[in-house]
């Protein structure tokens, strides 16, 4: 009898049927947000409130490759906000240099003679690097009026470091809390790296004024944010699409079976340090350009963001969420993030009880991890598992 086999997008979606409901409410949630815009709708929705969503969607991103990661393939990474980082610093770059080299020229060009291109650097360095005391360009910077250039360090640098990273640790066959222990000493030392003021990165400044696209420095915000919400959108959709398919058929299972049992997928003649780098260094390229999308819309960026905690707050967004569930990451990461954003952005009241007053901006962190403790204890699979048991159930 012949053998039949699916195509690959039948394959995925019978191995992820929430791909289509996933891009139906992500178009309608585009949609709708457009719509009730100040840039292109009828200015329901505040400019400040665009641009969270915006973020959100990028964590959201970011959250899907920990969940890929982490949920699928059984390495838990707290170093993954590192790549996320790195990719926001890589086109922080350009546009800090870009929107300064901007207006050295229009400032130099006022006058009655013709700035030369050296003037012109001497002078962007100056004003960028001035806020730690040096008026040198580091090398580093040599190519960031370049925007191509830039772009392909977002992809370029986390992918570099991941694939680096991972092929020293998996081949050391290096696994469970001790690969744990060394994602996250990865993060500390970059992250403390970044806080030197000669690593030519501004130091604990970090860079600034991301939102300021070059070029486009008379278009209002409203617009801009509009921009990146879009494009966020877009990569969030691409994301899970890419992750759907890969944690779809053969290589879905095996990846599966190495978080069950590693040692036996060895056994069965399976390079299980190739599948495990290749995880460890697309997820780590998809968090770079999440980050490099976040950023702009922040409009900031420092060492702080690369922190370890970062990372332990991405592993709870997936933890609550649901992992081994693309969308529980997706659901994960926006509720915590925006009930972030809510009770620590003076959005929620805080709450006077007359012999205490609950302030939401102190309690926050105690709500978050109270929540991660009940989730495991009570709701192991995580909201992504509640949403499996409503469908699944029968009359």
């Amino acid at each position: 009898m012949a053998k039949t086999t699916l195509a690959p997008h039948r394959a995925i979606l019978i191995s992820n049927p929430s791909v289509l409901w996933f891009m139906g409410l992500l178009g309608l949630f585009t949609i709708g947000v457009t719509v009730l815009s100040e840039g292109f709708g009828i200015g329901v929705i505040s400019t400040n409130l665009v641009k969270i969503l915006g973020m959100t969607l990028c964590l959201c991103l970011i959250a899907i490759a920990m969940d890929v990661v982490w949920g699928y393939c059984g390495i838990l990474s707290l170093g993954h906000f590192a790549f996320f980082g790195l990719g926001g610093y890589a086109i922080g770059m350009w546009l800090m240099y870009a929107r300064t080299e901007i207006n050295i020229r229009d400032s130099l060009g006022r006058g009655t003679i013709p700035p030369t291109e050296l003037e012109v650097s001497e002078a962007v360095a100056a004003q960028i690097f001035g806020v730690v005391g040096s008026s040198d360009l580091p090398l580093i910077w040599n190519f960031a009026g370049s925007l191509p250039f830039q772009l392909a360090m977002v992809v370029l640098v986390p992918g570099l470091l991941a694939l680096i990273f991972g092929w020293l640790a998996f081949r050391s066959r290096v696994t469970g809390v001790y690969l744990s222990i060394l994602t996250q000493a990865m993060t500390l030392a970059l992250s403390l790296y970044l806080f030197q003021n000669d690593t030519g990165l501004r130091g604990n400044n970090g860079l600034s004024g991301l939102q300021n696209i070059p070029g486009f420095l008379h278009v209002p915000q409203s617009v801009i944010s509009m921009w990146f919400f879009w494009a966020s959108a877009f990569a969030l959709g691409a994301g899970y699409l890419l992750f759907a398919w890969v944690v779809s058929g053969k290589f879905g299972s095996v990846i599966r079976a190495i978080r069950d049992n590693e040692a036996r997928v060895r056994f069965l003649g399976y390079n299980v340090e190739g599948y495990k780098l290749f995880v460890f260094t697309i997820t780590a390229v998809i968090s770079g350009i999440a980050g490099a999308l976040y950023y702009p819309q922040a409009g900031i960026i420092n060492p702080a963001e690369i922190a370890p905690i970062a990372s332990i707050y991405l592993a709870v967004w997936v933890a609550i969420g649901g992992r081994g569930r693309l969308y529980g990451a997706v659901i994960g990461a926006a509720f915590v993030s925006l009930l972030s954003s809510w009770l620590t952005g003076g959005g929620a009241p805080n709450i006077d009880l007359g012999f205490y007053r609950i302030v939401w901006t102190d309690w926050w962190l105690v709500l978050l991890g109270l929540g991660f403790v009940a989730v495991t204890l009570f709701f192991p699979k995580g909201i992504g598992g509640l949403f499996d048991y409503l469908v699944r159930k029968k009359p």
